[in-house]
């Protein structure tokens, strides 16, 4: 092993490759079109002559293209680098694994903090919102543009797992498998609560200017805030009381003033400062609304008939302490597949990580997910030979 392998294991360095796609235009749920848009990616693998291993991994709110291996001068990998690499559950020795950074993202894919082609000046809040629906129309554009008709999974958590259900029903003929984590297939009222009070604060922190705020610091405050409040859904209750307890920070009794005693307090302190200092404000703005607007029935009569006459074949996880996405909510999307003549698997693993369970517990679900992958990738479905019959 080479010092270059020592210091970066796994995939070793990987790079970021972008894009100008939609010179004809994006045209979006809204009504409105947008074009170009520039779409940031990674491809880890190599995708074979029948281009028939291919994987689409999708990331959560926070995340972006970079899903495994290291950038020079990275302290840690790619999120999901615990996943994808050889031998892993996404394995990079027999797939082609690419990640696009989400529209409205601000990791290279066109979003708010974008330069506006008409006016020279970052879009801001003159960005157009987005939906989940229009996210995977311009990873469909992705796919044209690398010359794949179809795909052998598209897999994701939390967002990433509505976009690759959304796959699913928009584009059943593009995609052989989805793999959904930790998701649903609508937000729920308590759900869309928690993101309108994130979005809350950062509109009314003074230096977030109407969006207009990227000759500045911008709204440091309010979009720390904003993480501290969601990452707390992220956790479940038994797995903060076993990191942090009622435990003090560096002292012994209460200070009786408003300092931030807690340890508890002092992680979200830290969580929140370190979002700021690598995500735009204005997107956490549009992909919150964008899950907020998600409702996979929207058309329907049902979620049953959403999925009527998809060759798709599903795995569905869930987690038992994943109170943001609680397990009856996927437990829902399961039945309605099967109820539509469909095949979908639905795992509940037992974790007391929350919903950051699906970032961590890689030991429960890669034997799930290898011998899912493995299914799919030597047998059509019955159901696949009759939809392209």
């Amino acid at each position: 092993m080479n010092n270059q392998q020592k210091e970066y294991p796994g995939l070793g360095l990987v790079e970021t490759q972008y894009v100008e796609l939609c010179k004809d235009g994006l045209k979006l749920d809204s009504g409105v079109t947008i074009g170009p848009v520039n779409v940031a990616y990674e491809t880890y693998g190599t995708l074979s002559e029948q281009k028939d291993n291919a994987i689409m991994v999708c990331h959560a709110l926070s995340g972006g293209a970079h899903a495994a291996g290291w950038h020079h001068g990275d302290r840690k990998p790619g999120w999901w680098d615990i996943m994808v690499g050889p031998g892993k559950a996404y394995d990079t020795d027999r797939y082609y694994v690419i990640c696009p950074n989400l529209l409205g993202g601000c990791y290279g894919t066109t979003g708010p903090s974008s330069i506006d082609p008409k006016t020279g000046k970052p879009y801001g809040i003159r960005f157009p919102v987005v939906t989940v629906h229009d996210m995977v129309n311009l990873q469909i554009r992705l796919l044209d543009h690398l010359g794949i008709d179809q795909v052998l999974a598209v897999a994701g958590g939390s967002i990433g797992g509505m976009v690759v259900l959304q796959w699913a029903v928009s584009y059943p003929n593009r995609v052989r498998s989805v793999i959904a984590i930790a998701t649903t297939h609508r937000h729920s009222p308590q759900q869309i609560a928690f993101n309108e009070v994130s979005r809350q604060s950062i509109m009314a922190d003074p230096a977030w200017k109407n969006g207009d705020y990227y000759d500045g610091e911008g709204p440091k405050l309010g979009l720390a805030v904003a993480r501290m409040i969601g990452h707390i859904t992220y956790l479940s209750e038994p797995g903060m009381e076993r990191k942090f307890g009622r435990r003090l920070r560096n002292r012994e009794r209460y200070g009786y003033n408003f300092s931030k005693e807690f340890e508890v307090e002092t992680y979200l302190e830290h969580q929140g400062q370190s979002f700021v200092e690598r995500f735009d404000a204005n997107s956490l703005l549009y992909i919150t609304k964008a899950l907020d607007y998600f409702d996979l029935s929207n058309g329907f009569d049902s979620l049953t008939e959403a999925f009527r006459g998809c060759p798709t074949v599903f795995l569905l996880i869930a987690f038992s302490s994943d109170w943001l996405y609680p397990p009856h909510q996927m437990k829902g999307v399961a039945k309605a597949i099967r109820r539509s003549g469909g095949d979908a698997t639905y795992y509940e693993i037992s974790s007391d990580y929350g919903h950051d369970a699906f970032l961590l517990e890689y030991k429960t679900q890669t034997p799930l997910i290898q011998s899912f992958l493995e299914r799919t990738y030597r047998t059509h479905s019955i159901m696949d030979e009759k939809y392209n019959a």
